[in-house]
């Protein structure tokens, strides 16, 4: 009976007025999720950009290592470890550094920083569009390969090397540069070979890739064979669990750290794992690590591989790429304020639609007070009227959402073009129109309890 005779939408739109003002109100809180939404995404997608274009099967880092541009050098020997193992096909180091870019057109000579990637040209070890076309360029001295996706500051290196028409299109053509461009890094003069596309991130605004010997040219600090990650290429149809479980046992420790948020301590074969700290007053303290467990090397399983994807033993951290992503992904959002920011964002967002929507509810039923009283005085029940108050509140999301969704898509694509991060905004559609319309219902169940106390008696007595 309530959708044979519109009351809600009568309501809504007696006084037009404080209808534009509600759907305003609902309008900002979704665009406010969408943003806050699409910047914690866009801070995961782009952090994890290299690791997904990455060739290999299994990772090994140091245990040291915290993220992309906080990784710390290991020996290449643990690498070559890996290599007699019967599952092992090849393995590939690679090198990972963050290098000073010399902005040619800054007059004052300001540089910018550069992630810089170096690896053997004739191993396969990226899969970005235009890194495998044009890797055999960087075999020269002092060539290197540039992200046509960087940031502009970085200079017209695109425009330069005569391919800027092509820029939105993913062929060979596309990433070859044709003019001498030359640019220094590291107080050391490079040329850009040809164009490949990865992308910035919040780490680092642009990225090139030039060969492992050309890398320790660029960092003569750097000593070859300490390397930054080890790319683990299985032979077919090899687990890459069991690879992971063969390295591990053939290992000379006899404890394995792995993940606290996969596998809980037990007490007996999972162990917390305990940390001592100096406290202020110079005493020592044992404090249990909340994100590691310990498991003896002999009780490891495949299954505890599995759930984790992670495992640290002594000097070395194995993980298959998954896992790899995952320690990426890990450290942006939970060793930095960045992603709890974004999450706080759209819970306020959550938060000041509710108190929109109840003040325009709560306001509304106050002036059709009487109007609800007759409803009562006419045999209507509290069902009913609690049923207008709903729908009005459902149909105030809606309104609300389809101008949300239009501004945030504008403001998506105006933010992708100026920092070139990774904003997609059709993925949260959806949940963004749930929460809009779960944020309007419950304004509208806090607002039932003023229809509820619509007493014909006081209305008309």
């Amino acid at each position: 009976m309530i959708f044979a005779v519109p009351l809600a939408w009568l309501q809504l739109t007696y006084e037009k007025s404080r209808l534009l003002v509600a759907i305003a109100g609902i309008t900002f809180a979704v665009v406010l999720m969408f943003l806050q939404l699409g910047f914690r995404d866009a801070l995961f997608n782009s952090a994890i950009r290299l690791q997904s274009n990455l060739v290999g099967d299994l990772v090994i880092i140091s245990p040291q290592s915290t993220n992309l541009v906080g990784m710390r050098n290991f020996s290449q020997r643990r690498l070559y470890q890996a290599l007699g193992m019967k599952e092992v096909a090849s393995v590939n180091p690679l090198y990972i550094g963050i290098g000073a870019w010399k902005i040619k057109e800054d007059p004052a000579g300001q540089t910018r920083n550069i992630l810089v990637l170096g690896a053997n040209p004739d191993a396969k070890v990226f899969k970005m569009p235009g890194s495998i076309s044009n890797i055999d360029r960087v075999k020269t001295q002092d060539v290197v390969l540039f992200d046509r996706a960087s940031r502009a500051e970085f200079g017209p290196i695109v425009g330069e090397c005569g391919t800027l028409a092509l820029k939105a299109q993913f062929n060979d053509e596309a990433f070859v540069c044709n003019k001498l461009v030359s640019r220094e890094v590291a107080n050391r003069k490079l040329t850009v070979g040809g164009l490949f596309e990865l992308g910035a991130s919040f780490a680092a605004d642009g990225a090139m890739i030039t060969s492992d010997t050309n890398f320790l040219r660029i960092f003569d600090n750097r000593r070859a064979g300490l390397i930054s990650v080890g790319l683990v290429n299985l032979k077919p149809d090899t687990s890459p669990y069991e690879a992971m479980r063969n390295f591990i046992l053939s290992q000379p420790t006899d404890n394995v750290i792995l993940p606290r948020e996969k596998l809980q301590p037990d007490g007996k074969r999972i162990r917390s794992l305990y940390q001592e700290k100096i406290g202020a007053d110079g005493k020592i303290t044992s404090e249990e690590d909340k994100n590691k467990v310990v498991i003896s090397k002999a009780d490891l399983t495949v299954e505890d591989l599995k759930k984790t994807e992670d495992a640290a033993i002594d000097d070395t951290r194995i993980m298959t790429i998954q896992g790899y992503i995952d320690f990426e992904k890990g450290y942006w959002q939970k060793s930095t304020a960045i992603g709890f920011i974004f999450s706080l964002g759209t819970v306020m967002g959550f938060i000041v639609g509710i108190v929109i929507v109840y003040q325009i509810l709560y306001t509304d039923v106050s002036d059709h007070l009487a109007e609800y009283a007759t409803l009562k005085a006419m045999g209507y029940g509290n069902l009913y009227l609690a049923q207008v108050v709903i729908q009005e509140a459902f149909v105030l999301s809606i309104l609300g959402f389809i101008p949300g969704l239009g501004i945030s898509f504008f403001l998506y694509n105006l933010t992708k073009n100026a920092t070139l991060l990774p904003l997609y905004i059709w993925d949260k559609a959806i949940p963004v129109m749930i929460l809009t319309i779960v944020m309007c219902v419950i304004s509208g169940a806090i607002s039932l309890r003023k229809v509820q106390s619509a007493d014909p008696a006081e209305i008309f007595g």
